[in-house]
């Protein structure tokens, strides 16, 4: 099989200055080049962005309950605009997920509709619990060949290259072809690994004040981290699918929608705070997004390309 390109967002955590902790995109930029005050600008360039009916396949690597497949298929249904009849009150994920339709408006290409596709189960570890970054391209290509993203998710006991060292989550594409080409996505749980690194703020950070962990929204520490992580990854692969979308500085290093507003994910963040989010009144959770089927989230900033800053839903 031809190897594939990785795209250069990877979802990574940075211990900065002070010892706090903030997310950022991979690569080796410099932490005054995310929180100065100065907003980025995320150029197109002019490559092709999804479009028309776009299936999210889900790869569920290792062993997965039932309830932690359920809370990422329902967060993708969230996002589904195609398919989808059930509202979500405000602020709701739907809603979030309107901002990367802004880029599309910009690039005068018609915004994908998205929906829930196939889900692939891999309980017997075939390629082992140490995978590369070509064993996640292998994976991500046993979802559909065209007009889709692949959705590679990793269990708490398989450790990928990069994982917890530099990044909770990456997306790519496979290489152009006759077929077609699809864009994916690989995101592990860190439950066992480094939840202090790619679940924050639902675990105490490796560095930094170490206030007290938020609770989950939807009461699984790893899971409702991968979904933080999905979604960034979900934005930067709606607005840079294949390497020349929109993006801000060298392409093996871009800022992207989400990771262009690190660690932001409500009014009043700071690095190290995520900002002040709304909280269950019955189960103490920590959220800013209702989802499908009664659910709740926590979902990233993303870059407004109409405002040029980072937008919250709350």
């Amino acid at each position: 099989m031809a190897s594939s390109s990785i795209s250069p967002c990877f979802l990574c955590i940075l211990v900065v200055v002070a010892s706090l902790l903030v997310q950022c995109s991979y690569g080796a930029r410099k932490l005054n080049a995310l929180v100065e005050e100065q907003s980025p600008v995320l150029s197109y360039h002019k490559g092709i962005l999804l479009t028309g009916p776009v299936s999210v396949n889900l790869i569920w690597y290792g062993k997965f309950t039932a309830p932690q497949r359920a809370i990422i298929s329902d967060f993708i249904a969230s996002l589904a605009t195609m398919g989808g009849d059930q509202k979500q009150p405000e602020p709701s994920v739907s809603t979030w997920w309107k901002t990367t339709e802004r880029y599309y408006a910009q690039s005068k290409t018609k915004f994908p509709t998205l929906m829930l596709g196939d889900q692939i189960l891999d309980e017997s570890y075939s390629l082992g619990k140490s995978l590369t970054n070509a064993d996640i391209a292998k994976l991500a290509s046993r979802g559909a060949p065209k007009n889709a993203v692949n959705v590679v998710l990793t269990a708490d006991d398989v450790a990928v290259e990069g994982f917890c060292m530099s990044r909770c989550g990456t997306h790519g594409s496979s290489p152009g072809s006759k077929s077609g080409r699809f864009a994916y996505i690989w995101v592990g749980n860190s439950a066992t690994q480094c939840p202090g690194q790619c679940a924050w703020p639902f675990h105490q950070p490796v560095y930094g004040p170490q206030t007290p962990a938020l609770v989950a929204p939807n009461g699984d520490v790893g899971i409702d981290g991968m979904v933080i992580n999905l979604a960034s990854m979900m934005a930067g692969t709606a607005t840079n699918p294949f390497g020349d979308g929109f993006y801000q500085g060298p392409k093996e290093a871009p800022l992207e929608a989400a990771t262009a507003c690190p660690g932001v994910y409500a009014k009043g963040a700071y690095p190290g705070y995520p900002g002040d989010l709304l909280v269950d009144r019955t189960t103490g959770a920590s959220y800013n997004a209702n989802g499908a089927h009664g659910r709740k989230y926590l979902v990233p900033a993303l870059f407004d390309p109409s405002t040029s800053s980072c937008s919250t839903l709350v």
